[in-house]
């Protein structure tokens, strides 16, 4: 008698590919840990307490994300980006980085590409300054120039699919790269600094918009932890994140740059996200140039125009609370150093060019802001 025939093996039935790559891993396993360092040694920059009147019962407070090894808060969205594009699968050993950003995101991100050794290439109008250039290269960027800004996204793209690298796309990725909830983020790191202050949780917390990456972190911390604080975003003119804001218009555009370097866009970039944003405020530009220069003779240190447009929302907010009899705590952050501005926002000639009259708001901000003798 015959014996039977083996039933046949089900599993032989699976297709299977394998592309496991150990390699490749331990590659990505070693950047990210480098990236983790960095964090551990930068997450937790200084928390400045901006004195006013005792009397007011309202405190101030700066987050000086300049103190950056590359100098702004853009390095916590270099680092962030750079993170999502390990953990994703997107980046591999010797694969460029291109990025559209004449500003300090691209020296951010220049400085951590170099500390993963791999290439930059910062997509740049020919308009770029030397001097920005010269802080691109230095951080181990290289520059790849376009005529106009509005073609920098599209000639990013192109070039990564030329060079077979990676387009980071800032305003694309950047509230979905920086992990909100914990990790240290710059939500977690403030709000930890202000536990032991006399008002630990925020009437109001200020930031500005560039990509939205910053104001969607915050708003969603807030959320999270169940925090009553409110979410003020300063905008800045020619920019579409305040009247897309106000409008409940994703598709919002205008035909207008910013001339606030860092923050302001002439569209609704993806990564702004307006339903986390409590309350925004269109800033004039003279007024953000007066705040930088007024915050800077307080501090004795330059700080840039963008910090000047959150000076001037928080400027009101605390006016605000004043005529109501309110007190409490108001949070902003410090965003970078305003030495990369000396032949702009701090040049009394280029500031004229531009048709700013600063006189009228610094005499605001003098009033609305007043120093407090030691």
């Amino acid at each position: 008698m015959a014996s039977p025939s083996p039933a046949p093996d089900p599993l032989a039935t699976l297709e299977d590919t394998d592309r496991s790559d150990p390699a490749l891993r331990d590659w990505v396993a070693e950047r990210v840990r480098r990236l983790d360092a960095d964090d551990r040694r930068s997450a937790d920059t200084h928390l400045l307490r901006l004195a006013l009147p005792a009397e007011w019962g309202v405190d101030l407070y700066l987050k000086d994300e300049s103190t950056h090894v590359s100098g702004s808060l853009k390095h916590r969205l270099a680092r962030s980006l750079f993170t999502y594009a390990l953990v994703n699968g997107w980046l591999r050993p010797g694969m460029p980085v291109i990025e559209a950003s004449s500003g300090s995101t691209a020296v951010s991100e220049a400085h951590v590409a170099r500390m993963l050794e791999v290439p930059f290439v910062a997509v740049v109008p020919r308009s770029t300054s030397a001097r920005k250039v010269a802080l691109i290269e230095a951080a181990g960027g290289s520059c790849h120039y376009v005529d106009h800004a509005e073609q920098m996204s599209d000639a990013a793209r192109d070039l990564a699919v030329a060079r077979g690298g990676l387009f980071l796309d800032q305003f694309t990725h950047a509230e979905r790269a920086t992990d909100w909830r914990g990790n240290n983020s710059i939500a977690v790191s403030a709000m930890e600094q202000m536990s032991l202050e006399p008002h630990p949780v925020p009437r109001w917390i200020v930031v500005g918009a560039g990509t939205g990456g910053t104001s969607a972190t915050f708003g969603r911390y807030l959320r999270y932890r169940r925090l009553p604080t409110g979410l003020c975003v300063a905008d800045v003119e020619g920019s579409a994140f305040f009247p897309g804001w106000r409008d409940a218009d994703r598709g919002a555009a205008t035909d207008a740059s910013s001339r606030i370097e860092g923050i302001g866009r002439p569209r609704m970039e993806p990564s702004f996200e307006p339903g986390v944003v409590d309350r925004m405020m269109r800033v004039p530009d003279a007024a953000s140039v007066a705040a930088a220069r007024h915050l800077s003779e307080r501090l004795g240190r330059r700080v840039g125009a963008s910090t000047g447009t959150n000076l001037v929302a928080v400027a009101r907010l605390v006016t605000e609370l004043r005529e109501r009899g309110e007190q409490g705590s108001v949070l902003t952050l410090l965003c970078d150093s305003g030495d990369r501005y000396a032949g702009t926002y701090f040049d009394d000639d280029w500031v004229a060019a531009q048709g700013w009259d600063l006189a009228p708001w610094l005499r605001h901000l003098e009033s609305a802001l007043p120093v407090v003798p030691a």
